[in-house]
């Protein structure tokens, strides 16, 4: 159970037109996950909104791996890793990202959440052997968290608060899909809806018990249809269809290559946010996101390859 237990990353071939499509799409459906769940926080606890979310993309999952003609594996050893992932790639992030909403824009949020490739570098220096640390990558850490210091701004020096709070919870969730980055590299192997059906499966057996105890829905006053839409597109558009869709890129155009769609999920979080909820971002978070865009194309380093002479 040892995230060592991976082979080394292959070179990332060559994205087609059809994956620049899909990667494009994919990051408007992860960044409209911000604005959905920036509407549904507003009547629903977080950890109903994160049930919600994992719940109905199971079920919505789970027909579509049975309408494949795919069977469920019967391996434990199999689903105690699914376990594994859903609780790094699904509960954990969902329900920090959700709580760290309530009082940040989901704009601002999406960005901090931009710094997952980040942390996922660090990692990979500490728990696998394949991957080196370099001159070069170390300075996009460097400008990566130079830029969420900036975006932090002075919050960090005036003591600890619910916006502060906030910005370190969605940095946690950022942490945490790090961790879920290594660790699903060992189902590679697998057809790309298993562990998409198997961790969102176990994500909403995770939570299930854990938001009756908390939460008690039961008891909860009847959501408006508009949040009753948004936790709906949560689950059925940016979790089983955007899964499909992450299995998909990630089989034809590799991890690499999968990567960039962090680059892109601001751009269409902001623009929601801005246009339909009225957020404000501040000058300082452009400046942050700007930071943090240069520390990833840095660590990329493909952009910088291509403006070498030949």
């Amino acid at each position: 159970m040892s995230f060592n237990a991976v082979s080394p990353l292959p070179s990332a071939p060559h994205l087609s037109g059809r994956d620049w499509a899909l990667l494009i799409a994919l990051s408007i459906i992860w960044g409209g996950s911000f604005f959905f769940a920036k509407i549904a926080i507003q009547e629903l606890p977080p950890l109903t909104v994160a049930l919600g979310r994992v719940g109905i993309g199971a079920i919505a999952l789970i027909l579509i791996l049975l309408a494949s003609g795919q069977a469920f594996p019967r391996d434990l050893r199999l689903w105690r890793d699914f376990l594994i992932m859903g609780l790094l790639n699904n509960m954990i992030p969902f329900s920090l990202i959700f709580w760290g909403q309530q009082h940040i824009a989901s704009g601002l949020a999406s960005i901090l959440n931009a710094t997952t490739p980040l942390f996922t570098l660090i990692l990979a220096q500490i728990l696998t052997h394949d991957d080196r640390i370099t001159a070069p990558r170390l300075g996009g850490i460097a400008l990566g968290f130079l830029g969420v210091a900036v975006m932090i701004g002075p919050d960090a020096l005036q003591g600890f608060s619910l916006n502060l709070g906030s910005e370190l919870a969605i940095l946690g969730a950022a942490l945490s899909y790090g961790f879920a980055g290594i660790f699903g590299r060992r189902f590679r192997g697998l057809s790309p809806l298993l562990p998409a059906t198997g961790q969102v499966t176990c994500s909403a057996l995770l939570l299930l018990p854990i938001v009756c105890v908390v939460d008690r829905p039961w008891a909860l006053p009847m959501p408006g249809t508009v949040t009753c839409i948004a936790v709906f597109g949560l689950g059925l558009l940016c979790t089983a269809l955007a899964y499909v869709i992450f299995f998909r890129i990630l089989r034809s155009a590799g991890p690499t290559n999968l990567a960039l769609v962090t680059f892109l999920i601001p751009v269409s979080a902001l623009l929601l946010g801005i246009s339909i909820l009225g957020e404000d971002v501040a000058p300082r978070h452009f400046g942050g996101m700007a930071l943090i865009f240069a520390g990833l194309a840095v660590i990329d380093g493909r952009l910088f390859a291509r403006l070498k002479p030949a």
